[in-house]
């Protein structure tokens, strides 16, 4: 299989690199990045040892659209998308919180519920809700953003506040934000026959102050769909969502007996389940975005991703 799961390029200008668990980050003069997205996977905060076909191409190519469906609530980092695998654009100095929105009682804020915690990041969960019932109004529970080989941890806007990661200020429009592209999230799905259940959001800041949108959105990595179709006859019967998202991942390990523990080993993946995987996140790329899916060449990704970006920057 010819998967992106590393990079090693070397741009005119490089300054750094930064290699997260998805997306190698090369800082060029000028305040520029270059973001590669790679095929790795990963799950519970652990890379897993195979990468998954188009997964990169999908995951950059749903981002640039929705960045451009938002652009109007919020400005975004996002200057160019020189290659399917590839989004350049300007540096920020990114928030040290992710902003996790949930519409629904499902994945993490169920097992939690399951457990017997009734807060969640100091927000409160109501007695009485079954697995995938909507909250009355979307909840905000951040999570820190944690560096390299290290889980994101839940904390509580009064906790973010006290230990001074955000600003007061800054925080209430990093929740205004978030609110408002949940709503055009939520509006997007539906238009699509999907309900977008669950999402994050990462935030920076441009030198000249301003906050921007910065990463990606609203695609399988960051977010958790259901379709529509379905869903309140699954309700009631207590049945599983259909969903798209990589919550099948997730489900997949754990009955696998994995869960990012310490002691844990990731279970075998085939090349079928790989495939499968590939298959769940082009369903969801069509699902949401209405359109086709397009399979970039992937005989050499890495000659391909360098003769695309250096053409790039060199008309700039």
């Amino acid at each position: 299989m010819n998967t992106l799961t590393a990079s090693n390029f070397y741009f005119p200008g490089q300054k750094s690199v930064y290699k997260g668990k998805v997306r190698d980050v090369y800082t060029l003069d000028n305040d520029l990045l270059v973001m590669i997205v790679t095929d790795r996977l990963s799950a519970f905060d652990v890379v897993m040892p195979k990468g998954i076909p188009y997964k990169g191409q999908i995951l950059n190519q749903l981002a640039t659209k929705m960045m451009k469906a938002t652009e109007d609530i919020v400005p975004n980092w996002l200057q160019a998308t020189p290659d399917p695998n590839v989004a350049i654009g300007k540096r920020c100095e990114p928030f040290k919180v992710e902003m996790v929105i949930r519409g629904y009682l499902t994945g993490h804020a169920a097992r939690e519920y399951k457990a017997g915690k009734r807060k969640l990041c100091g927000v409160s969960m109501p007695e009485g809700m079954e697995e995938n019932e909507a909250f009355a109004v979307p909840i905000i529970t951040p999570t820190t953003k944690a560096d390299s080989g290290e889980h994101d941890q839940d904390i509580s806007r009064e906790e973010i506040l006290e230990r001074r990661l955000v600003s007061e200020v800054d925080y209430n429009t990093l929740e205004y934000y978030t609110r408002q592209l949940f709503a055009r999230g939520t509006e997007l799905a539906n238009n699509n026959g999907l309900i977008l259940v669950d999402t994050k959001y990462e935030f920076g800041k441009t030198q000249e102050g301003e906050i921007v949108l910065i990463d990606e959105i609203h695609t399988p990595d960051s977010s958790r769909y259901f379709y529509a179709e379905g869903y309140l006859e699954r309700l009631a019967n207590r049945e599983p969502q259909k969903q798209l998202s990589k919550e099948f991942v997730r489900q997949w390990l754990i009955q696998n007996g994995f869960q990012g523990k310490e002691g844990q080993q990731i279970p075998e993946m085939s090349d079928e389940y790989v495939n499968s995987v590939s298959e769940r996140y082009i369903e969801l790329y069509e699902q949401i975005t209405g359109d086709q899916f397009i399979k970039a060449d992937i005989s050499n990704i890495q000659q391909r991703i360098e003769r695309n970006v250096l053409e790039y920057l060199a008309q700039i």
